[in-house]
């Protein structure tokens, strides 16, 4: 079965502060039909960023033809989601995920603990009937005495209860192929992020060759300072095998959506969106519907 093409909000971030319903329809008349929201602040609000109830949002999401796949929220702790969980029970959507978590360098015991509070929030997902999934950047490929971040989370994280959301072009970033990586979880697999990588980058593909050293600290500060906001380009645009992975991605049995994620554009946002959805499109054993 094709991959069904969704949009990450954090695309286009800064449309949806000017006019947040504006913004939802020229994401839905791009031919986008399915959308991942990102909620940076869910302590506050336990739905989408929007401010509005469960019920005014769905209403929204319905008149667009829009439907939510997935949801980034932090604070990701098992305290802070119940009111988060009723929310998306109500609106429909059935997958919470964590976006990111910075891992002191070579503090295996702080990757345990995390590992073990993604378990207890999977397990409260699973009693409401949802998913919790794990995103990925490249900082989670640093490897501590020969064993990557990524693969001490996945083997200290119960299959049934952490799943996964690949980001191919922060594993790229990372060193890793993420054809081998969808291989390797397929069955944890439920939502792969997609962007490209320009051929004219100012820096190297792998981010751990000249620009971060394998065996710093990152933090959110170095993070930051690492990434180039030209390092990134529209779908079809770059250099990286995304007929590959599309290809590869079909193998991975709960995998249903390919989330076009652009953190930065040298276009308008929503020209961005429109031009990567366009190329979407062309590959095989991919749909706008």
């Amino acid at each position: 079965m094709a991959l069904h093409v969704g949009l990450q909000l954090y695309s286009v971030r800064e449309s949806l502060q000017r006019d947040p319903g504006g913004t939802l329809k020229e994401v839905a008349n791009t031919g986008c039909r399915y959308i991942e929201a990102a909620n940076h602040n869910a302590s506050a609000d336990p739905g989408v960023g929007f401010g509005l109830s469960a019920k005014e949002m769905k209403m929204r999401l319905d008149d667009l033809g829009l439907s939510i796949v997935g949801c980034h929220v932090h604070p990701w702790s098992a305290e802070a989601l119940k009111p988060v969980l009723d929310y998306h029970g109500e609106l429909g959507n059935n997958r919470i995920g964590c976006a990111m978590v910075f891992f002191p360098y070579g503090d295996r015991d702080f990757v345990m603990q995390t590992a073990d509070a993604f378990n207890q929030v999977g397990e409260l997902c699973r009693e409401h009937g949802m998913q919790f999934y794990y995103h990925n950047h490249y900082h989670e490929f640093q490897e501590f005495d020969g064993r990557t971040v990524y693969d001490l989370l996945l083997e200290n994280t119960e299959q049934e209860l952490v799943f996964l959301e690949l980001d191919t072009y922060w594993a790229f970033r990372g060193g890793q192929d993420p054809r081998a990586l969808i291989e390797k979880h397929r069955d944890r697999l439920v939502l792969l992020h997609q962007k490209d990588f320009p051929q004219d980058a100012p820096q190297p593909l792998i981010l751990y060759e000249d620009i971060v050293d394998p065996k710093q600290e990152i933090d959110m500060e170095v993070f930051a300072n690492s990434v180039h906001p030209r390092c990134f380009t529209e779908i079809g645009a770059g250099i990286l095998p995304i007929q590959d992975i599309v290809g590869a991605a079909a193998q991975a049995p709960h995998l249903d959506y390919i989330i076009l994620e652009q953190d930065h554009s040298q276009l308008g946002e929503i020209q961005s969106v429109k031009v990567s959805m366009e190329a979407l499109e062309t590959f095989s054993g991919v749909t706008l519907a």
